[in-house]
């Protein structure tokens, strides 16, 4: 038991959330770790992503990698997902999933529908995040005397 002293005229219900529209989202994974399977016969990395820039910012999402599974192919699965993370974040040989949190990587998702009706999001991808160079300070040589103001 917990004692809560809690009013809830005080505070509005929270709504249900759609998933998020297919697209990309900047993002972050905020929090990470491993599970036993329902079966009891392996382990998935659970990553949390939080969206970090635009309308969706502070939108979660959430990736489950099957890195110890009787399924071979399970396993291939989420080593190559867990290896596009650590290349979009720059973080290549990572011992602990705390070294992939709070840095920037683009998510692709797409959206599934359910049985019942409502939908939900599906993690089809990873990406570096491109930033544009800073501008440069530098000015440009000047073209040869005659030259068209284009030709340099």
């Amino acid at each position: 038991m917990a004692i809560l002293n809690f009013d809830a005229n005080s505070v509005a219900p929270s709504a249900p959330l759609d998933a998020l529209p297919a697209g990309t989202y900047e993002c972050c994974i905020v929090e990470s770790g491993m599970f036993p399977t329902k079966s009891g016969n392996g382990s998935f990395l659970k990553l949390t992503f939080e969206v970090v820039s635009g309308e969706f910012a502070g939108r979660k999402l959430w990736a489950r990698l099957n890195l110890d599974n009787p399924s071979k192919t399970a396993v291939e699965i989420a080593r190559a997902e867990l290896s596009a993370i650590c290349h979009a974040v720059n973080v290549l040989a990572p011992r602990d999933s705390e070294e992939l949190h709070n840095l920037p990587l683009l998510v692709t998702v797409k959206v599934r529908t359910l049985d019942d009706g409502s939908s939900s999001n599906d993690i089809k991808g990873y990406a570096a995040v491109r930033r544009a160079p800073a501008p440069s300070d530098a000015k440009p040589a000047p073209a040869a005397p005659g030259a068209a103001p284009w030709a340099r």
